[in-house]
């Protein structure tokens, strides 16, 4: 068994000057993410304007699909021309691992 990990870490256009209008933008990234049949959530700056941190993680029987899955979320990321992408930070973890 592998989990694979990815946390997004995203700048949200100027209009997201408030916590309402900051999820307009989060929610639906997070229900397209989940799509992938991934775990996915807000998981950094949640009172901040403008700027999110989503993770998303799969487990997979194999550690070449777990990668697939999470490669397939960070594409759909970065095709959102509503934010900019400015970095990922990826992790695989195995059964073996402690």
């Amino acid at each position: 068994m592998f989990t694979a990990t990815a946390v997004f870490d995203l700048l949200l256009p100027d209009d997201a000057r408030t916590l309402k209008r900051k999820r307009s933008y989060v929610r639906p990234i997070i229900a397209m993410l989940r799509k992938c049949e991934v775990s996915a959530a807000e998981v950094g700056f949640l009172d901040r304007y403008g700027r999110a941190r989503v993770g998303v993680a799969a487990v997979a029987a194999d550690a070449a699909h777990a990668r697939d899955v999470v490669d397939a979320c960070e594409r759909q990321m970065a095709a959102r021309p509503e934010i900019e992408l400015l970095s990922v930070r990826r992790g695989l973890h195995g059964e073996d691992d402690d």
